[in-house]
């Protein structure tokens, strides 16, 4: 597997669950050759030298914080988490930024439709400040193929609202990316009639206004847009696959990317669907990293692979990295 466009394409293609496990073990023998990080936590915890999808050797994800979780000492970029509270901040070494572009559009046009159709804004400042975002570069992609008004709006109420108002008059179809504070200050801001809007938050209060429920953040962000759309993303610096969520209930990963839950005191026991536990994933967009992820979101899994987050586990940090020397 030496082009990178065979890489893209073949993951792009999957659709059966044949297409999924074949790639996936592919995925695990390379990653468990050149990651040796990962090789070494797949021998130690799992001894384990082969692949089986019903227990997959998930990763603690607080090891980004750590170790180079990598299988080439090549890099087109590094990725980093928020770092939110002075916390040490995940970082994700990525070999080849093409193919996280054409994943990460693939996925989005495929539920919301062409990018050039749609004029693109983001609210996104704690990301912006902080530097080296994968979300941020996600959306910047997703700028520069949507309509020439796209842009990043960085402490610029008025103008956002002005825009806001300018798209309406014309019914422009418009997706608003916004890190959950700051949509919530918009919001406070205005109150604009605009079906045509889909407003994506992204998570994250950053410290700035206190946690809340995701049906309460979306009830509040509401008000300021009652006739738009309220919808989420799920992404983190650790995977470079997205899920997005258009019903309030459920997130839906692409094709390439399958989500599991594992007993929240024994992260190595895969539950069934439909059962609450910690999230994990097999991401084949982290190819040249490690696609095999144990998150320490709390949620579950339904029948048709789409996945819901409640929130995260306390005092993850210590446990995760315990794990790599249990």
């Amino acid at each position: 597997m030496n082009s990178k466009v065979t890489i893209i394409d073949r993951i792009a293609s999957v659709i059966s669950d044949e297409d999924f496990a074949a790639l996936a073990s592919e995925a695990f023998e390379f990653q468990l050759k050149n990651n040796v990080p990962y090789g070494r936590f797949v021998q130690d915890v799992y001894r384990a030298d082969h692949l089986d999808l019903k227990t997959p050797p998930f990763l603690p994800i607080e090891l980004f914080k750590h170790l180079r979780l990598s299988c080439s000492p090549h890099q087109e970029a590094s990725f980093m988490s928020s770092g939110t509270s002075g916390a040490e901040r995940s970082t994700h070494h990525v070999h080849d930024l093409s193919l996280y572009d054409a994943l990460s559009t693939s996925h989005f046009e495929g539920l919301y439709g062409p990018l050039n159709e749609k004029v693109v804004l983001a609210l996104l400042p704690s990301y912006l400040e902080n530097g080296d975002s994968s979300l941020v570069y996600m959306v910047d992609r997703f700028i520069a193929k949507a309509d020439p008004r796209s842009s990043f709006l960085l402490h610029q109420p008025k103008k956002l609202i002005e825009t806001l108002q300018a798209l309406k008059q014309e019914k422009k179809a418009t997706v608003l990316f916004g890190v959950s504070y700051a949509l919530l200050d918009t919001a406070e801001q205005i109150e604009i009639d605009f079906p045509e809007l889909i407003v994506m938050e992204t998570g994250g209060m950053k410290g700035r206004r206190k946690e809340m429920t995701r049906s309460e953040l979306h009830r509040a962000i509401k008000k300021g847009f009652p006739s738009s759309e309220i919808h989420s993303e799920y992404g983190m610096t650790e995977l470079l696959s997205q899920g997005y969520m258009r019903d309030g209930h459920a997130f839906i990963p692409p094709p390439w990317m399958r989500a599991y839950t594992t007993e929240i005191s024994d992260p190595l026991r895969i539950l069934e669907p439909g059962k609450r536990g910690l999230l994990a994933f097999i991401d084949l967009a982290n190819y040249h990293s490690c696609s095999f992820i144990q998150t320490q979101d709390i949620g579950s899994v339904m029948e048709d692979g789409t996945f819901s987050v409640e929130g995260r586990l306390d005092h993850s940090d210590l446990r995760g990295c315990n794990l790599l020397y249990t």
